[in-house]
């Protein structure tokens, strides 16, 4: 961005700005939510720190023990279960009448409360004395972190009498937005990663095994629930879910003042408002509403459904949503051919996790959003996960915005593309499709044969067909430019399972050149024909830049295989594919030559099962000796290695009378190399 562009953009910003705080401070009747406003001028802030003399953002600014070796398991005497979640009033007012029919009229009240974003403990009492404190864990066994929780200033050492002899306090540790801003200002000033919110920042804090790096934390607690006797002696019956919570405040726990009672869930809905208010002025993070029956007894009645209470219900607030910028869109191909438009934008951070990407569905989406390359967007993660575009700030644009259009031809093999009636989840709509049926981008298999030979083993078939259903892979290259957030907001996609998957790609990057050529699926080429390849010419561009002639050297290439691979390399798919995978990281290594040794000159074939390694160590030592390995038993294989169960190759051997080894005589050989 130039001076001038900058200067454009900050007074456009200002102008956008100006007219959000106009509807929200004085016609009370905000357009935009918090977070996109916030997300405006944090766009202001990073133009005023690449250009100081533009500065604008003042006119915006707004006063507002010793050291453990290894956790111990703590099993709950009484279950610490999860809530299911309602996102809409509608859906509230559905649960309520639930609630209503399973009471049969019963006289009750609904009681909310506010529902922090941190991390479940549980906390023992005896005597008024902390003994014991625990993490939540799968509700059913927690990790002992007592000498931690003691660092935890608002956590009381000793209640405040008159309190029972034993009681279990449950409640939320969290870290207050301002401690977490000074931690990331010393995490960025050390050269270390910054805490992506509160929740996990509170969280890593209490499972440090030093104590002390939790006491300079300053982490916070509130309390929310007892486990305990229904009669306290100097204090009465315990007979809602609020009194407890004026138990929990007359004992010296630390409870958000926020919560309000109604007969009906109607009745609660201006709290809910309320508390949306006033989210962002809150010194913790929120993430929603708890709101429960509140007699013990009727609680006791309704029960518990699977690993949530029926009497209860956490209301989640809308999305957060935030500002970018679309920097392209591109298009994608499905395994049917359909041609799914994908907006990327610069990378930001929503509800706690990385994006840079969004799927736009169809034509219908771009033309309803009127959504253009170069425009200011506001996007979300629908339910918290999957990021989505809400809305065009059109405002906001400069007149350089270029218009997407369906391109002719697939940009995969080239076929026209031709419009059909379809189906999405958007309902019945006219979608574009590639007409060409071998396009490689309809095949699966290819993908699966690449990351077979790659060994990227937590991509599987499933993973793959999902992935080319949301639009987020063409061809195995776009694997290389997945991210945590394009996975972990999917359906059946745990954020440690993204995690794993992206770290499992991001492995593969430098493969072996011999299986990387393996890899691109290239008729006649299998793994061994790949290594001489590999061996051959050291290196893959060496291999995609040499002539016909140059395979003739190679032993056991002939013309079949040299005329596939010289079809491969024409195909304009192959080339486009190619080119991915290196802009996207790739980059295939040599493999060291193959040395004399015990198995120079030998053809070997591996059968059945070894018991002391897997065949693929096998194969690695006899090539690793100057051996060849082959799948299949010919005239000339040398010998054949035996393990348990052999199959049709053991026979084979005995008819042509090749040599068989067993594991132990295979064993003695390569003694000494193990």
């Amino acid at each position: 961005m130039t001076g001038s562009e900058a200067k454009i953009r900050l007074e456009k910003l200002k102008v956008q700005i100006t007219e959000l705080r106009f509807r929200y401070h004085v016609e009370n009747d905000p357009t935009v939510t918090d977070d996109v406003y916030e997300s405006l001028i944090r766009e202001v802030k990073a133009i005023e720190k690449e250009f100081p003399d533009l500065a604008i953002s003042q006119e915006f600014d707004r006063v507002a023990g010793a050291p453990l070796s290894v956790f111990t398991k703590v099993k709950h005497g009484t279950r610490m279960m999860s809530l299911n979640d309602v996102f809409s009033e509608e859906e509230l007012r559905e649960w309520s009448a639930r609630m209503e029919r399973l009471l049969g009229g019963a006289a009750h009240q609904y009681f909310a409360e506010v529902k922090l974003d941190g991390l479940a403990v549980t906390l023992h009492y005896v005597q008024g004395q902390l003994t014991q404190a625990a993490t939540r864990g799968d509700g059913f066994v927690g990790e002992d972190i007592t000498e931690n929780a003691k660092m935890v200033r608002t956590i009381p050492l000793q209640l405040t009498a008159p309190f029972p002899v034993q009681i279990e306090v449950r409640g939320e540790i969290i870290m207050r937005k301002n401690v977490l801003a000074a931690l990331n200002a010393i995490q960025e000033k050390n050269g270390k990663p910054a805490f992506a919110n509160t929740r996990n920042a509170a969280a890593g804090s209490v499972r440090q095994l030093d104590p002390a790096l939790v006491k300079e934390r300053k982490l916070d607690f509130f309390a929310y629930d007892t486990v305990g006797p229904e009669e306290i002696e100097g204090f009465g019956s315990i007979r809602t879910h609020s009194q407890k919570h004026a138990l929990l405040r007359s004992i010296g726990m630390p409870v958000v003042a926020d919560e309000a009672s109604a007969t009906t869930v109607e009745g609660l809905l201006p709290f809910i408002t309320k508390i949306a208010d006033k989210r962002d002025g809150l010194p913790f993070n929120i993430d929603g509403i708890v709101i429960s029956v509140d007699e013990l007894s009727l609680q006791d009645t309704l029960g518990v459904v699977g690993k949530a209470p029926r009497y209860m219900v956490a209301y989640k607030y809308p999305a957060e949503r935030v500002t970018t910028t679309v920097s392209n869109i591109t298009v994608n191909v499905g395994r049917t051919g359909v041609l799914t438009p994908l907006a990327h934008f610069a990378p930001v951070v929503v509800a706690g996790s990385t994006v840079s990407k969004a799927t736009l569905h169809n034509m219908d989406q771009i033309a309803r959003l009127d959504i253009r390359i170069g425009d200011t967007v506001i996007i979300q993660k629908a339910g918290d996960v999957i990021p989505e575009v809400v809305s065009v700030l059109k405002d906001l644009r400069s007149g350089k915005e270029k218009k997407f259009v369906m391109p002719k031809k697939c940009p995969i093999c080239g076929f026209p593309v031709e419009q059909r009636a379809a189906q999405s989840k958007q309902g019945d709509t006219v979608a574009f499709f590639c007409t060409n049926d071998d396009c490689p981008a309809k095949h699966t298999r290819g993908m699966i044969h690449f990351v077979h030979m790659l060994d990227i083993y937590e991509v599987g078939p499933k993973i793959i067909d999902r992935l080319q259903e949301e639009g987020l892979i063409t061809d195995a290259a776009d694997l290389f430019a997945l991210t945590e957030g394009d996975l972990s907001g999917l359906e059946r996609f745990g954020e440690k399972s993204a995690q794993n998957i992206i770290a499992a790609i991001a492995e593969k990057k430098a493969p072996p050149l011999d299986r990387f050529i393996a890899s691109l699926g290239i008729s006649n080429v299998g793994v061994e024909t790949a290594r001489d390849i590999a061996l051959h010419f050291g290196s893959f561009e060496k291999f995609w830049n040499a002539k016909n002639e140059a395979f003739d050297s190679i032993p056991n290439i002939g013309p079949a295989v040299v005329e596939s691979i010289d079809q491969y390399r024409c195909k304009e798919s192959s080339i486009h594919f190619i080119q991915k995978l290196f802009a996207n990281g790739v980059m295939p290594q040599s493999i060291a030559p193959q040395k004399e040794g015990i198995f120079s000159g030998k053809t070997v074939v591996l059968t059945g099962t070894l018991a002391t390694m897997s065949r693929e160590k096998a194969k690695e030592i006899i090539q690793s000796q100057g051996g060849k390995v082959t799948g299949s038993v010919s005239a000339s294989t040398s010998m054949v290695v035996a393990g348990e169960k052999p199959g049709s190759k053991y026979n084979d051997a005995k008819k042509l009378n090749v040599q068989i080894l067993s594991e132990d005589g295979f064993l003695k050989m390569v003694k000494g190399l193990l």
